[in-house]
């Protein structure tokens, strides 16, 4: 059989491995000896580790020459800021420690220091769209959570929330992360409701991957492989966090958040994705729990859309072969019964997870229309079928 066509853009080098956030300092060693750190407001403190990470660095030859906190989903103004007040500083590498939003703003940072622009000037669909002229410091990406894979992807996903809201990307192969220190040690302690919303994310991220337009053989292959890992690790995980199968259960889901980075930076995502981003601009919800709220609808409305419309369509086999692997379903189910038992294992894992319907975080009917509106980014346009505005509608109202 021929191989089809496929592009491998820029990778992360990547360290994986429990125990594997000692050998940062000598990571950030090989990129400079002037470091600026980025991280979230707790994580390294709740853990005790920005002591002994700040020794190592020193050790290692590394000055820390500044740090950045985020909060929450970056904004223009704390990412200009932080460029604003770090320029002068003779930063030589940017190291990010956190969640996706902690890594999304390291990235747009590590990209900004170097030029003479705002975050907006590069953003998707919003202010001048002008090309980004680099270069960029190097980035040594570290997550703290399992969900959005940034630490292998080329987006900084940028918010302004609230009435006029928008989510977009500053996107950019340069931004790549020059390494990623994936341990998964360092997931030890998540809420449950972290555990989920984290999760969800990343299982959508590979299932958009799988099922978008511009799937190739590698992401395929990677997909798939996160798809079964997250299957063995994700409920587990978050039904005993603490518990003996732990280690296993979150080496397992750090591993399907890397590789739902990959895919999604390689192939894109789809309706969920889409409309997450509105979702997320208008409303306090958070990414991963805008994903796993509308996840289980939206694989219903793509499967029928493309049963009544697109029957021949590639996409309703592979849509039978995640039934196959998500429900642990023998190779030879038929495909309508493999379809059937995907939407309802993602329904299930939905309920098993509590993750919060829309309505938790203040959407309602008469927000459905506005939502729809502005749900036709870049992830809409690689969903295997265009849905209509009444589709999308109908799966905001089932989700509330």
């Amino acid at each position: 059989m021929d191989v089809p066509a496929f592009t491998l853009g820029r990778l992360p080098r990547i360290e994986f491995g429990a125990g594997a956030f000692g050998r940062v300092p000598g990571v950030v060693a090989r990129h400079g000896s002037r470091a600026l750190l980025v991280t979230g407001r707790r994580s390294l403190e709740a853990a005790g580790r920005r002591d002994v990470l700040v020794e190592g660095l020193l050790a290692a030859g590394v000055e820390p020459v500044g740090a950045v906190t985020v909060g929450g989903e970056p904004s223009p103004a704390l990412v200009d800021g932080a460029v604003a007040a770090h320029r002068g500083n003779g930063v030589e590498v940017v190291l990010g420690i956190g969640g996706g939003s902690v890594l999304d703003a390291a990235k747009a940072i590590a990209g900004l220091l170097h030029t003479a622009t705002s975050v907006t000037d590069h953003l998707e669909g919003v202010g001048a769209q002008l090309p980004y002229p680099g270069p960029a410091v190097p980035l040594v990406a570290v997550p703290t959570t399992a969900g959005t894979g940034s630490e292998a992807t080329r987006n900084a996903v940028i918010s302004e929330r609230g009435p006029g809201g928008w989510k977009r990307s500053f996107r950019d192969e340069r931004l790549v992360a020059a390494d990623a220190v994936v341990d998964p040690d360092l997931l030890a302690g998540l809420p449950p409701v972290a555990i989920s919303t984290n999760g969800m994310d990343a299982l959508t991220q590979l299932l958009e991957a799988y099922l978008s337009l511009r799937a190739g053989p590698m992401t395929d292959a990677l997909a798939l492989a996160g798809l079964a890992s997250a299957r063995d690790g994700l409920l587990a995980w978050h039904a005993d966090p603490d518990g003996p199968g732990a280690p296993a259960a979150r080496s397992r889901m750090a591993y399907a958040a890397l590789l739902s980075g990959i895919c999604l930076a390689h192939a894109g995502l789809g309706a969920v994705h889409g409309l997450a981003s509105p979702l997320g601009a208008l409303f306090p919800v958070p990414h991963g729990a805008a994903c796993g709220a509308t996840l289980a609808a939206v694989t219903a409305a793509n499967i029928g859309a493309l049963a009544d419309r697109e029957p021949g369509s590639p996409a309703l086999a592979r849509y039978a072969a995640l039934g196959r692997l998500l429900a642990e379903l023998p190779a030879t189910t038929p495909d309508v019964e493999a379809r059937r038992a995907l939407v309802i294992t993602l329904t299930a894992w939905t309920a098993a997870l509590e993750v919060p319907r829309l309505r938790a975080f203040g959407v309602g009917e008469a927000d459905i229309e506005a939502i729809v509106a502005d749900a036709r980014g870049s992830s809409m346009r690689t969903n295997p079928i265009v849905l209509t505005d009444h589709e999308l509608a109908s799966v905001l109202a089932a989700c509330l």
